[in-house]
């Protein structure tokens, strides 16, 4: 079994505590869409605990056979034994009504682990669903078609190809929204609630780096974190280092539109500025606290003043670290405030090479809040309006250069 935090995945038992102690071992897994852990540590199988023990160990599936020979015997259609079976397993994830509880056919396992690992053909966006369940764009991946298109966070997604989005799962959406290079897929976007706008997207392959890094004014180090993905943590600890070198007088860490990511990664990323030991996050169900992480050392960075840029596509991973980095008083935020998903799932494979990605627990910041469907709400809020995006000009980014041109 894997586990996943929000958009971010995780492991436990042994596997977490070897890894807690060996500060350069990459595990590698997968978020949004799936993924594999690799490395040279243990993974422990046990099974997570459940607040449904009273239900039966198997279902009664006598309705369930009364439906399928009505089916059989009247449907004016072809229906395959393996796609009714795959309904089956969908409708059970979906029972739940937790958008982020869901079913993966094999082939829905293998998209959901392109993603995971930025090497698909599609727009270049990061989906999620609302307060309401309406499907939305959390984040369009800048320089890609969903951004060039000009998709915005928090647009709703009201049909794909025609299909209407209600009751659709985010990964079923992302399913039917990728395809294959240079051919289209027709949007329509309720923009603010009111704006109704169609968008016909070309598709192109997504592999991109997910950390970027440069200096800025000469003594400035700005570090953008697109994702957390398998990639993110030597590409960030190789930045640090080269901020370090160039005695950099302040950082700008960048996690805007970052959908979130591989919970590892997450934490040995906050642990560039965190010194050992320090609690990056709890986990729990109900009152409970099931485990905490705490930073895993190497922490080059601690002391250099930091901003960390947030907004309405930040997500996750990247709340959990613009979190963890700010109740360490190890940075301080600007932006606006970030999308709110704080739920912890675990990722179960089958021998089929289908898998299950199921809300287990919920994760709280440092000091105590959960940000779920409330999101983390910047030191100092700072918004880009239309003209300024039309202008090109980065008043969030403005901001952070000021603050840390004031500390020095």
């Amino acid at each position: 079994m894997l586990y996943l935090v929000a958009m971010g995945l995780k492991t436990k038992g042994k596997g977490r505590r070897w890894a807690r102690r060996t500060a350069n071992l990459l595990l590698i897994a997968a978020i949004f869409l799936a993924g594999v852990n690799v490395g040279n540590g243990r993974i422990d199988l046990q099974r997570h605990s459940s607040v449904n023990g009273s239900l039966p160990n198997r279902l009664d599936y006598t309705g369930v056979d009364q439906l399928y020979r009505s089916i059989k015997d009247n449907y004016d259609g072809k229906l395959s034994a393996q796609q009714l079976q795959d309904g089956l397993k969908h409708g059970l994830a979906t029972a739940t009504k937790d958008p982020y509880t869901v079913y993966f056919t094999p082939k829905e396992a293998k998209d959901f682990s392109d993603q995971l690992n930025n090497s698909f053909s599609g727009i270049g966006a990061q989906l999620g669903q609302d307060a309401d369940g309406n499907l939305e764009v959390i984040a369009p991946i800048d320089d890609l078609p969903a951004a060039k298109a000009g998709l915005k966070p928090k647009d709703i997604i009201a049909s794909i190809n025609g299909t209407t989005t209600s009751g659709m799962s985010v990964d079923e959406a992302v399913s039917k929204i990728r395809g294959p290079k240079n051919t289209q897929v027709k949007l329509q976007i309720v923009r603010d609630h009111k704006q109704s706008l169609d968008f016909n997207i070309t598709r192109q392959d997504i592999n991109l780096p997910s950390v970027k890094s440069k200096t800025l004014d000469g003594n400035i180090g700005y570090l953008q974190i697109t994702s957390f993905s398998p990639d993110t943590v030597g590409l960030a600890q190789k930045a640090a280092e080269q901020f370090k070198s160039q005695n950099v007088k302040g950082i700008i860490l960048d996690m805007r539109n970052d959908p979130g990511g591989l919970l590892d990664a997450a934490i040995k990323v906050s642990s560039l500025w965190l010194p050992p030991g320090q609690k990056v996050l709890d986990e729990k169900q109900g009152n409970r606290t099931t485990d905490s992480s705490t930073s895993v050392g190497g922490n080059i960075l601690t002391g250099i003043p930091t901003v960390v840029l947030i907004d309405g596509g930040s997500a996750s991973a990247s709340e959990i670290m613009a979190g963890a980095l700010h109740d360490n008083n190890q940075a301080y935020l600007i932006g606006e405030k970030s999308y709110g998903k704080g739920v912890v799932q675990q990722l179960i494979n089958f021998g089929d090479g289908s898998q299950l990605k199921v809300t287990v627990a919920s994760w709280y910041r440092p000091n105590g809040q959960n940000i779920n469907h409330k999101g983390v709400t910047p030191d100092k809020i700072v918004k880009i309006s239309d003209a300024d995006a039309k202008a090109g000009t980065d008043t969030q980014l403005q901001a952070a250069q000021a603050y840390l041109a004031a500390k020095q």
